[in-house]
């Protein structure tokens, strides 16, 4: 039996370059091609699906078969949106569908899926760094004037408590130690404007995290449970190796964190390779960001009413969080033109880091 083959060729860097999975069907509603975001959807090869039923292997609760026959019919674009869309082996995924004719042959169909997580994730790192941007200009312009005030402050509680009982001195000490949390704050909110920028080299992302791993078994995360699921064949990315081990051990301290008191629990640090994500750079040109590390923690969540805003300064689950850590972490990242985000439920929170590879003829003396 000879392979089934594509009728309808696609240009090969324009189709792989496509970051959202695409699938041209024929009129008999078999799959002809599929883009490598396209595979990845679907968990299988490209030459796995050819000839097989388009609706077989992908799952839309849609009257598909009607909205295919009026794009034919109509010879134009049709779209379909907030549709659960799945391959049957994972849970449905809401996503914006697209049906459109290849109009040198009105036999074959172009279908789009554009999940809407990744287009609402995208809006909400955008809009996490304008925020952070304005943490950096809010420290530059506070600090000096705040810290000075409050240097004065703990200096003269100090002084009176010298010839204050033990009962009133409480109330002295309490006026040193807010003051010195004050003091302690605005350090962290001025590390947004004094963060230097990135001295981008390859950089073993296995490294990083094991270095990040390393110092919080020591300290913060002595009673976890850390495993490590790792691609060993990953290549290297390129970033600053210590703003990332800065930004992994920052992601698993939260980990520890949300797991209570008692720093009890588990944390997963995974890493794969996948090639669904693409961000688009200032100029319009598009970069692969494959390289996935996730941080997974079996905590109770972030709470529904914050998960949206979770990267941006002063807003955080804990009682006594700044809030700053998680913001600081999505402005390395964006520094480095890489993707974080995070997806919440109890018992289940993972934090995902997207980063492209270094180039070939950095990663080589790289080990």
């Amino acid at each position: 039996m000879m392979p089934y083959r594509s009728p309808y060729p696609v240009p090969g860097v324009i189709w792989a370059s496509l970051p959202i999975p695409a699938f041209l069907i024929d009129r008999e509603g078999k799959l002809v091609e599929v883009n490598p975001a396209g595979e990845t959807f679907l968990n299988a090869s490209v030459k796995a699906l050819y000839g097989v039923p388009a609706f077989d292997r992908i799952h839309i609760d849609a009257p598909m078969d009607e909205a295919l026959a009026r794009a034919r019919a109509n010879q134009s674009a049709l779209f379909i949106n907030d549709v659960d869309v799945t391959s049957g082996e994972k849970p449905p995924v809401q996503c914006n569908v697209q049906i459109a004719p290849m109009h040198d042959n009105p036999d074959i169909l172009m279908l789009l899926i554009s999940p809407r997580d990744i287009a609402d994730r995208l809006g909400r790192i955008a809009n996490a760094k304008s925020s952070a941007k304005s943490a950096i200009g809010m420290a530059e312009m506070l600090a000096h004037e705040i810290k000075n005030p409050l240097a004065g402050i703990t200096g003269a509680a100090q002084l009176l408590s010298m010839g204050l009982g033990p009962e009133d001195r409480e109330l002295t000490d309490l006026i040193v130690e807010e003051s010195r949390r004050i003091v302690k704050l605005l350090e962290q909110v001025e590390q947004f404007g004094n963060l230097r920028p990135p001295d981008l080299r390859a950089v073993n992302i296995h490294d990083a995290l094991d270095r990040a791993r390393r110092s919080a078994v020591v300290g913060f995360a002595a009673n976890m449970t850390i495993l490590e699921e790792y691609d060993p064949s990953l290549p290297p990315t390129l970033a600053d190796p210590d703003q990332l081990m800065q930004v992994f051990l920052n992601l698993i301290k939260n980990a520890a964190e949300a797991a209570g008191p008692r720093g009890s629990g588990t944390i997963r640090l995974k890493t794969s390779y996948d090639l669904s994500l693409r961000m688009r750079r200032k100029d319009g040109s598009g970069r692969a960001l494959p390289l996935k590390i996730e941080i997974i923690d079996n905590g109770p969540g972030i709470p529904p009413e914050i998960a949206q805003d979770i990267f941006e300064p002063f807003v955080s689950g804990r009682e006594n969080g700044t809030g700053l850590g998680l913001a600081l972490v999505s402005k390395i990242i964006n520094d480095h033109g890489g993707w974080i985000s995070v997806d919440s439920v109890p018992g289940r929170t993972v934090f995902r880091v997207s980063l492209p590879v270094a180039p070939k003829e950095l990663a080589q003396d790289v080990t």
